[in-house]
C-alpha cells in the first residue's frame, strides 16, 4: 500500500515538473507531407530555428525603415515602423516553417 502511494506521489511530481515545460502560446506545428517526405527537424527545434530567424528579421526592417524614412527626409512614425517590423518578422517565420515542413494548425 505504501509503495503504490509512494509511485502515485513520484507520478505526481513529474507530472507537475513536465506541466512547466508547456506553453500555452507555443503554435501547435502540423507537418505538410509528414507520411512521404517527413520534416527536416522536430517540431520544437524549427520552432527555435524560426523564432530566431524572425527576430533578425524584426531588427532588419525596422533598420530599413528607418533608412527609407531617413532618405525620403520623413519624420519616423513609431507605430508604422513596429507595424512593418511585426508583419516582416511574421512573415520570416511561417517561411522558415514552411521550409523545415510544417504549417502552423489553426486553434
Amino acid at each position: 500500500m505504501l509503495r503504490g502511494m509512494g509511485r502515485a506521489f513520484a507520478l505526481c511530481v513529474v507530472v507537475a515538473a513536465l506541466s512547466g515545460c508547456v506553453d500555452a502560446n507555443a503554435p501547435t506545428l502540423v507537418p505538410v507531407a509528414a507520411p512521404f517526405d517527413p520534416p527536416l527537424n522536430p517540431p520544437g527545434i524549427a520552432h527555435h530555428i524560426c523564432v530566431a530567424d524572425g527576430n533578425f528579421m524584426y531588427r532588419e526592417a525596422k533598420k530599413q525603415y528607418e533608412l527609407r524614412v531617413g532618405m525620403a527626409g520623413a519624420p519616423i512614425d513609431p507605430a508604422q515602423e513596429e507595424a512593418n517590423a511585426t508583419a516582416a518578422a511574421h512573415r520570416q517565420y511561417v517561411a522558415c516553417l514552411s521550409s523545415q515542413g510544417y504549417r502552423i494548425a489553426n486553434r
